[in-house]
């Protein structure tokens, strides 16, 4: 926490993948003041989901901490469950967000296409909020989720030497619709590749890289990229 507040990280979001770590996300709430949470059922674990998970998550979203849903989407890299039934949990991710409002965060790996064909059907039923988080797809795709109301969020993949064309594409992100994140414990930034887990005060090194890449000063990246935080997240206002 010491590293992260001399980073000037006032806030946190902790992202649940299943229903225990979503509860000590929830814990880790009443420890500290300045860190929310997010709960819901990451895809590569939906198979290890019980019947009643899911049912506990939904009660989850009334806790007055709990500012996102997520990590859902979907993910064809790893076998570790069928696709149909990450498929089931997405819908649920998303229905329950657009039910109550609050916002969902998106993993896609190796399945951008199935990731549209879902956000488009939600789309067409009701307003879709949410990001798409650890982005790494091309402009066309990002183009498409900023159509569907998504925002897009980079981590450190961004700063990595050979990755030019993610820079491409965040150059071209409009600035009130881009989020920057960790994904900690992973993808710790350049020229911190090396040192795991990576944490939030790291984050500045992914700013500093997005700021380059839009060729604009890093206080007017953060300003925009706060605030859109607090408009995304809005029970982190409350």
């Amino acid at each position: 926490m010491e590293h992260t507040r001399r980073a000037g990280i006032h806030q946190m979001i902790s992202i649940g993948c299943s229903w225990g770590s979503s509860q000590k996300c929830l814990y880790l709430t009443s420890v500290y003041n300045n860190v929310f949470a997010a709960v819901g059922i990451h895809p590569n674990y939906t198979s290890d989901a019980a019947v009643d998970h899911w049912d506990r998550i939904v009660r989850m979203v009334g806790h007055p901490k709990a500012v996102a849903l997520g990590e859902t989407g979907l993910d064809r890299y790893w076998d570790f469950c069928p696709f149909d039934l990450q498929q089931d949990y997405f819908d649920r991710h998303i229905r329950l967000s657009q039910k109550t409002g609050i916002p969902f965060v998106v993993h896609m790996r190796e399945c951008e296409q199935d990731i549209l064909d879902m956000l488009i059907e939600a789309r067409d039923r009701a307003p879709l909020r949410g990001v798409m988080h650890s982005f790494t797809g091309d402009l066309a795709m990002a183009e498409k989720c900023l159509e569907l109301g998504m925002y897009i969020s980079f981590a450190g993949m961004v700063t990595f030497k050979k990755n030019d064309a993610l820079r491409e594409v965040a150059a071209k992100i409009p600035l009130d619709r881009m989020l920057v994140e960790t994904d900690s414990p992973y993808l710790s930034p350049h020229p911190l590749r090396s040192i795991r887990p990576n944490q939030p005060a790291f984050m500045l090194h992914t700013a500093q890289c997005l700021a380059d890449a839009k060729e604009i000063p890093m206080q007017t990246l953060a300003k925009h990229t706060v605030e859109n935080t607090y408009r995304l997240f809005n029970r982190m206002t409350d």
